[in-house]
């Protein structure tokens, strides 16, 4: 009988939860789902120099938003905790003490000094196992004296470890490429190597999801597996995600944090979506999912090989359809926070404004640029009357504009489908195209060439006597 999958995710609160932790966490939710299994998640912590205050609680946060709900955790507890990585210190020296036992590890204890002077090949310092021979007496007198240690793993200097993973099929590492890792700081805390695999023995984790950047460095883990006599998990490593075709995604290089996008204006449905996409694709090529839809897609022979970029443009696409297909007034609501740092705020109808805007955003950070022009009018290029797509030109803009500000001038009611039929009729009239009269109108309206709006529902939004006065002004502009 198959046993019930368990995989985790253990992030370091040592930041924000960035696209690739996601990623990692998303598809071990997706596979515990798919399978009847169960998903955990670790709070890795024993690196306490790097550690960010309030960061655990961020990421729980971030979890819970995105809808990975875990069955097992700090805040919902499990009969496998603690879920704390420092939590467990005492157990990891145990462990640690136990490799020594067998051999499997020893006490190191060269300085500083002694390791710098180590060979540089091609700028990595290899441990030469100075300490490996020593005595128990010796080992025990420099412990008495207060000498400060740690523990190593002694890897095999011969032969090589291979290993099957999922995705990547058979993986063999020489073993004289593998150096004697610390397992055990001088601080008495374990190195994350060493504590991730205690961990995932003692929370029965047996099937571990990570990036591909430890398909080289998993053999260690399994060696220490061996020397427990522990059984090994299954491993799915998962292609690295890029910048472009030469650089990896990271914080330096732009937004590669869940909040950077939220704060930004992503809906965070559509950047659960995206990150989805990142590095695996569903049998049908569905594109748009849901997470229950992922749920069903989902398959381990689907996660790719190469090496997945991160594209703003498609990201910013599927957002817009998801924006596209948000009900009015969630909309609304949450775009109005972001209409307040706006230069137009409190200025409009923000129901009209809401409405010109949905269906014409990609992510609501683009909200500022999308409006701030109906208090910036002033001087623009009437090259913006130049359009080929809707037969306009400045000689056309000058001619029908005076008629078109004499027109809107009668017209009672403002409102768009009253304006949009009078410039309709006075296109007839003048034996224009439509688009010739609202092109023009446009442009002498806003100043832009890109609105969020046509012309009637830009001058329905901004009021008779404003919409009057801009026309006038580019009547003007164009007589200069």
């Amino acid at each position: 009988m198959n046993k019930q999958i368990r995989t985790r995710f253990a992030p370091s609160p040592t930041g924000y939860l960035h696209v690739g932790g996601l990623r990692s966490a998303l598809y071990g939710y997706l596979y515990a789902k798919k399978t009847g299994g169960k998903f955990i998640l670790r709070i890795e912590d024993t690196d306490q120099g790097r550690l960010v205050e309030g960061a655990t609680e961020k990421i729980l946060a971030a979890m819970k938003e995105t809808g990975l709900i875990y069955d097992e955790g700090p805040d919902v507890g499990g009969e496998y905790g603690p879920y704390i990585q420092s939590q467990r210190k005492n157990e990891y020296m145990k462990y640690a003490l136990k490799l020594v036992e067998k051999g499997a590890a020893y006490y190191c204890f060269c300085d500083k000094e002694r390791l710098e002077s180590l060979p540089d090949v091609n700028g990595a310092r290899r441990y030469d196992k100075h300490c490996l021979n020593l005595t128990k007496e010796e080992i025990k007198q420099k412990i008495e004296n207060g000498e400060q240690y740690v523990i190593r793993q002694n890897m095999p200097a011969e032969g090589s470890t291979t290993y099957h993973d999922c995705v990547y099929g058979d993986i063999t590492v020489a073993n004289s490429e593998l150096e004697d890792q610390i397992l055990i700081k001088s601080d008495g805390m374990p190195t994350y190597n060493f504590a991730n695999v205690i961990d995932d023995h003692l929370m029965a984790i047996n099937c571990v999801m990570r990036g591909n950047e430890y398909l080289s460095s998993t053999p260690k883990y399994n060696l220490l597996y061996d020397a427990f006599g522990w059984e090994k998990p299954m491993y799915i490593h998962m292609p690295v995600i890029m910048r472009d075709a030469q650089h990896k995604l990271s914080k330096r290089n732009g937004d590669a944090a869940y909040s950077d996008f939220i704060e930004k204006g992503y809906l965070r449905e559509a950047v659960l979506n995206y990150i989805a996409l990142l590095g695996w694709s569903p049998k049908n090529n569905q594109e748009k999912m849901s997470l229950t839809e992922m749920e069903n897609l989902f398959s381990v022979e689907g996660i790719n090989k190469s090496p997945a970029i991160f594209d703003p443009m498609k990201m910013n696409w599927l957002n817009g359809l998801y924006i596209k297909e948000m009900d009015f007034y969630a909309f609304m609501n949450y775009a109005i926070p972001f209409i307040q740092k706006t230069k137009v705020a409190g200025k409009y109808d923000i129901v009209k404004l809401c409405k010109l805007l949905q269906g014409r955003i990609e992510y609501f950070g683009e909200i500022g640029e999308k409006v701030d022009f109906l208090e910036e009018f002033g001087e623009y290029d009437t090259q913006l009357f130049i359009n080929q797509k809707q037969k306009s030109d400045i000689a056309v803009a000058a001619t029908v504009l005076p008629y078109i500000l004499e027109t809107l001038k009668k017209v009672d009611v403002w409102e768009n489908s009253v304006l949009y039929e009078t410039l309709k009729n006075l296109a007839i009239s003048l034996e224009y195209k439509n688009s010739q009269i609202l092109w023009p109108a446009r442009v002498a309206i806003s100043g832009r060439d890109s609105t969020p709006g046509g012309a009637t529902e830009l001058a329905e939004l901004i009021g008779k006597d404003e919409t009057l006065r801009r026309i006038q002004f580019s009547i003007d502009l164009l007589n200069k």
